[in-house]
């Protein structure tokens, strides 16, 4: 049988305030992508394309966030190279749909902040202020629930042609694995258990790229029902995932230069072109880790791992399925798996690190100055709450209605009374707090960003290592289990 490729790149959540630390306190030119057909109700009808097209669709691509704030531009351009990637016939989900003023960009910077904007970032802080918005670009249906949950039944209504679904959203983390989920248009969403249920009769496997922050929930997919003390699913199906169930991700970015973004999906897709993240012809060997002559999603997974510099900790079902079946590690056999053989080559040559022990300490060395700054980041956000708090009630005291911008009588006190706010936000003890506050949080914010990143990339050397391990030990236990082991690889190696 061949496979269905399920892609789903949703992009990490926005960070908003001071940074939190995670787990501390607190894809020659394929045809182009053609819409799902409108689902009744959901906007002017189409020519309904070819029948077998209908029924047979490559792939389903599924962008944007629940709003459009949370749809940044990168969401659209990761779909749109998406749709130039993966073969077609597709079908395009994104957003509010075509022509929807759904896209999300970094506005110039203003010279001065004006005073609504200080007032704002007083009484009603929000990342997306310094925006604009424009309709976007893709030919697209809307990226909601029931659309998603119609061109999945489609799509697994054949056994012809592979498809992949991918998905350029925002995810979230639920009480353990199975509950985490990926965002869709109009505040809807789709967890690890009812993805199991919506692909339980797919009659093809089904192959999943998830790029979401938390996309490491999805691994649970590797289960029957999606619970691991259920053992192996016998559905064909298996997963790649921009990171763990329990860490952000990148990739959700307003800023449209490329240059200037970061994410898994970004190196996954082009590295399946053969390319480099700013589309510079790759040496075939770089990528072409078994020398078969094609590049797997697995390799181009492998690239992501080795390449970026986000916070990004990639993961598969096959790693999640070996460490729920084995325990204990051996003595690292790299043929068993090219892949994180070159992950421990490469990126360890890169990072100066030539054994595991190397690796291991750099890994301790990081998370204890991550656990060293964490007091400073709660005393910098508490710090930053309280002059925020006095400043306000300052304000509030003179112009009580400045705490509702929807209030009758606010845009007239503004306009009336603008002179003598600006001069409290220029003049007051408590601006000057607050603006040092602001200054302080934002510095530190910076340098764990800086380490978090620095982990990460660490953390992928320290998973590699164990990865081969246990994949080791397993392979001289043999048996079922490294029979399904090796079935998990195999799917994650097909190629689009």
């Amino acid at each position: 049988m061949k496979p269905i490729f399920l892609v789903l790149f949703a992009s990490g959540a926005v960070l908003l305030g001071v940074y939190a630390l995670k787990g501390r306190a607190a894809p020659t030119p394929p045809e182009r992508a053609r819409a799902l057909p409108p689902a009744q109700g959901a906007g002017p009808k189409q020519r309904p394309a070819a029948r077998e097209a209908e029924s047979e669709p490559r792939f389903i691509v599924v962008g944007g966030g629940a709003t459009p704030e949370y749809t940044e531009v990168s969401l659209e351009q990761d779909t749109q190279l998406a749709m130039q990637v993966l073969p077609g016939p597709g079908l395009t989900l994104f957003a509010g749909g075509q022509g929807s003023a759904s896209v999300r960009l970094l506005a110039a910077p203003a010279r001065t902040e004006s005073l609504l904007a200080q007032l704002g970032g007083i009484f009603d802080p929000r990342s997306a202020r310094d925006s604009r918005y424009r309709a976007t670009t893709l030919n697209a249906q809307p990226a909601t629930l029931s659309n998603f949950e119609t061109s999945l039944a489609l799509a697994m209504s054949s056994s012809k042609e592979p498809l992949l679904v991918y998905i350029a959203t925002h995810g979230l983390q639920g009480n353990e694995p199975r509950d985490n989920f990926v965002e869709l248009w109009g505040g809807e969403s789709v967890n690890v258990a009812q993805l199991d249920e919506l692909t339980a009769s797919a009659k093809r496997p089904v192959r999943f790229v998830i790029a979401s922050c938390y996309s490491g929930g999805f691994a649970e997919l590797a289960f029957t029902h999606a619970e691991a003390e259920r053992g192996a699913t016998a559905l064909p199906r298996c997963g790649l995932f921009a990171g763990t169930w329990d860490r952000q991700t990148s990739g959700c970015d307003p800023n449209p230069d490329r240059r200037a973004q970061e994410g898994y999906s970004l190196h996954l897709l082009h590295a399946l072109r053969g390319e480099d993240r700013a589309g510079k012809t790759l040496p075939r060997n770089q990528l072409d880790l078994d020398g078969d002559g094609k590049i797997s999603l697995l390799e181009a997974h492998t690239r992501a791992r080795i390449v970026s510099h986000s916070i990004d900790v990639p993961t598969t079902t096959s790693e999640r399925y070996l460490r729920e079946v084995m325990k204990t590690q051996a003595a690292p056999q790299w043929k068993l798996l090219p892949e994180d053989a070159a992950v421990v080559k490469q990126l360890g040559a890169k990072l100066g690190l030539a054994d595991a022990a190397a690796v291991d300490r750099r890994y301790q060395e990081l998370s204890s100055k991550l656990d060293a700054l964490q007091p400073e980041l709660d005393a910098a956000d508490e710090e930053l709450d309280h002059a925020r708090s006095q400043l306000g009630a300052e304000l509030l005291g003179r112009w009580p209605v400045l705490a509702d911008a929807y209030h009758d009588e606010f845009a007239a006190t503004v306009q009336r009374e603008a002179a003598a706010i600006s001069g409290v936000l220029r003049d007051s003890r408590f601006a000057q707090r607050y603006n040092e506050a602001r200054v302080s949080a934002d510095a530190i914010g910076a340098r764990a960003n800086t380490l978090d990143a620095q982990e990460a990339v660490v953390l992928r050397l320290v998973r590699a290592y164990e990865t081969a391990g246990l994949a080791s030990a397993l392979a001289a236990r043999g048996g079922e289990t490294y029979a399904r082991y090796q079935a998990l690889l195999a799917c994650e190696r097909g190629v689009p």
